[in-house]
């Protein structure tokens, strides 16, 4: 267990940095909002690397909101979770409404700076943990369609089977804690506060 996103933080930059991510000039590291992005930030100073965000939206099930029915990123694209019996007409539109709020979250965060150039980049993706996997393989996608070079996924804590999953998407995923029994991201913190919009643009901001 970490004492917050920093810390934790602190040591998944630390194990990246054991793996040759430190000081690289085409490597970059983006956080996944809201709480990915504490966590991107400690990373970001530990290895010498840009900071920027990659802003995915999960879409919760009908009746059980935590349970993703599936994922959208800021175009548009859905993908959706073959164990969720739901509705492809409720997905769809369900994926529409995330996909503005995704939008609105992006322009906020970004509140006027550019985007960092991704292609041909080292593109490290952070989080503050996974549990299904679904938003984290929705922002690896995109960023291979933006032209990185080499995607990584990197997380404080996530189930063994999801980091199997995702190995056949990133080039590497990197997870401090890979415990079996898992039900909550939280539970790994021993504090885990929700953060605001004026918290991510802080942290971007420095």
């Amino acid at each position: 267990m970490w004492s917050d996103r920093t810390e934790a933080g602190a040591d998944l930059g630390d194990e990246l940095a054991r793996r040759g991510y430190a000081d690289r000039s085409d490597v970059v590291v983006l956080g996944v909002p809201r709480g990915g992005v504490e966590v991107a930030c400690e990373v970001a100073s530990r290895l010498g690397a840009p900071l920027d965000i990659v802003v995915v939206r999960k879409i919760g099930a009908p009746g059980n909101p935590e349970f993703a029915a599936g994922a959208v990123d800021v175009d548009g694209h859905v993908h959706a979770n073959p164990q969720a019996r739901v509705d492809e007409s409720w997905l769809r539109q369900a994926a529409v409404e995330e996909r503005v709020e995704a939008q609105r979250r992006l322009a906020a965060y970004r509140a006027g700076m550019p985007p960092l150039e991704l292609a041909g980049r080292t593109a490290i993706v952070v989080d503050d943990g996974i549990a299904t996997g679904l938003t984290a393989l929705a922002a690896l996608r995109w960023l291979r369609g933006r032209g990185t070079a080499r995607t990584v996924l990197a997380a404080p804590v996530m189930p063994p089977d999801t980091l199997r999953r995702l190995g056949e998407e990133a080039d590497e995923v990197v997870a401090l804690e890979t415990p079996v029994w898992f039900s909550a991201v939280g539970e790994f913190y021993g504090r885990f506060p929700q953060l605001t919009d004026a918290d991510v643009v802080r942290i971007l901001r420095g």
